[in-house]
């Protein structure tokens, strides 16, 4: 009996560590290695989260800038520029974009992008599955007495989703790109903690590839 509720209160406490495991997580980061590190001083930086969920991309960018600020660079948010409807189908050329963000005095350019979204239903059972469970006995009333409290808790479905995003840091007189990483956030509670979680996350990624001081 005593092995039986040790191996169950083994199995809740690793559910409860599975749950509260991060939801986000870096895949992949890539650095230019032609890239100095501190070779060129940058000043001001152009943000852009390159998404069409408009409320998304403002906390996005909103975090972004936090980021930057908190760096010390001057910054440019691309909804302030390009205004809230800005999406791939309405995007102004490679060539007018550039001329905007030089002409704004801007010499990075960082941007957030979905590269990909997957979902995937599954059924989730209800507050216990069957077996011969031996508190009630092998006897008719005590099997009846145990479970009726579960007959009414059936099962049910629910979809999870799996988000894939990409940081690019820019010099935006080279044109070339600096850095790149690549995430996956799995389903995400809210976007206001999805965005903050997301550039804390590439941020610290940032810092350690780049060798910079935090």
């Amino acid at each position: 009996m005593k092995r039986i509720q040790h191996l169950l209160a083994l199995a809740l406490c690793m559910v409860i560590a599975a749950s509260c495991g991060p939801s986000q997580k870096v895949t992949s980061s890539w650095v230019n290695p032609d890239h100095v590190v501190g070779a060129r001083k940058y000043h001001k930086i152009f943000v852009g989260a390159l998404v069409h969920n408009t409320s998304v991309r403002q906390h996005l960018e909103e975090d972004m800038a936090a980021a930057a600020l908190a760096k010390g660079y001057e910054v440019v948010r691309s909804i302030d520029v390009l205004g809230p409807t800005f999406t791939k189908e309405n995007a102004p050329s490679k060539e007018a974009m550039l001329g905007k963000v030089r002409s704004m005095g801007c010499d990075l350019i960082y941007t957030v992008t979905l590269v990909n979204k997957q979902s995937e239903q599954r059924y989730v059972p209800g507050r216990n599955t069957y077996a011969p469970y031996p508190y009630y006995g092998y006897r008719f009333p005590g099997y009846y007495n145990y479970w009726s409290p579960y007959m009414y808790d059936p099962g049910y479905y629910t979809t999870d989703k799996t988000y894939f995003m990409e940081g690019e840091l820019f010099d935006a007189d080279t044109e070339s790109m600096i850095w790149s990483v690549q995430t996956e956030a799995y389903n995400p509670s809210s976007i206001d903690s999805f965005a903050k979680q997301l550039i804390e996350l590439m941020q610290a990624r940032l810092e350690k590839d780049l060798g910079l001081k935090k």
